[in-house]
């Protein structure tokens, strides 16, 4: 495996692709990284979710947010292998490509691992969740192996970004039922793809309602996601309790109106 993402150093972007992700606020882009990148981080990330995966109840004893996949955060600071993928110059050049922005840090990464016969993915705003100032934030989700559209693959609603902030519900059944019917309302198109390969990427703003239908396949959907936010971004005072706690974890030190700059936040370019 190769020490760094660096073949190719630069992902070949054009700019209806940087258009189009700006007008529906995703875009899916294949082959983001090669397959055999891909085999060998899957490695590491698998034995990192092994290690730090805390769930342990059964699905049936859990809500609809436990339900929908396990998450384990921030893989970055465990393991030097994740590190120098989550790091990787060439997903961030993308990320800073389409949000129109020079320079990118990350927030947070999260695997997403989505286990067989696992329950669907609430429609929601994943800005909710993040203190930040600035509508310049992307999320890069790419799954580790080949995924059908019986795993659970992502669905947008294209153009909510425009709406910004819709809501104050997290991931649960209320965002479902109350973003569903705002989609509907407002006529947003939704927008999926039936197959992606291991090494393909979305990406989608912080402001984008997404959600994903359950696992109803033999096998797990392992998804690794990086979340980056434009360099220059302050921390805002939070509204809701969620803001708070990622406030404090992902911005340890960080007071609001300060520049959300803190070594968990790295530029990566």
């Amino acid at each position: 495996m190769n020490e760094t993402l660096t073949t190719p150093a630069i992902y070949p972007l054009s700019a209806n692709s940087i258009e189009a992700y700006q007008r529906n606020g995703h875009i899916l882009l294949r082959e983001v990284a090669s397959t055999e990148e891909v085999k060998g981080y899957r490695i590491a990330i698998n034995a990192a979710v092994a290690k730090y995966n805390t769930e342990t109840r059964a699905l049936s004893e859990r809500d609809t947010y436990g339900k929908a996949f396990l998450q384990i955060m921030n893989l970055w600071e465990q393991d030097e292998t994740v590190r120098r993928f989550v790091l990787a110059k060439r997903f961030a050049q993308i990320a800073a490509a389409l949000m129109g922005c020079e320079n990118v840090r990350i927030y947070h990464d999260q695997a997403l691992f989505k286990e067989p016969g696992g329950g669907f993915t609430p429609w929601h705003q994943d800005q909710y969740y993040w203190p930040l100032d600035t509508n310049k934030t992307i999320t890069l989700w790419m799954p580790l192996v080949d995924i059908t559209e019986e795993m659970g693959i992502m669905k947008f609603a294209s153009g909510s970004h425009t709406d910004g902030y819709i809501d104050k519900l997290g991931i649960s059944d209320a965002s479902q039922s109350y973003l569903e019917h705002y989609i509907r309302k407002h006529e947003f198109p939704v927008s999926t793809t039936s197959y992606m390969q291991a090494g393909d990427a979305t990406f989608h703003s912080g402001w984008t309602l997404h959600g994903a239908p359950g696992n109803n396949s033999h096998t797990m959907r392992e998804v690794m996601t990086i979340i980056y936010f434009s360099d220059g971004a302050r921390a805002i005072e939070p509204d809701n309790k969620n803001r708070e706690a990622d406030l404090e974890r992902w911005l340890p030190g960080v007071k609001p109106g300060e520049l959300a700059a803190s070594p968990l936040n790295p530029v990566v370019l």
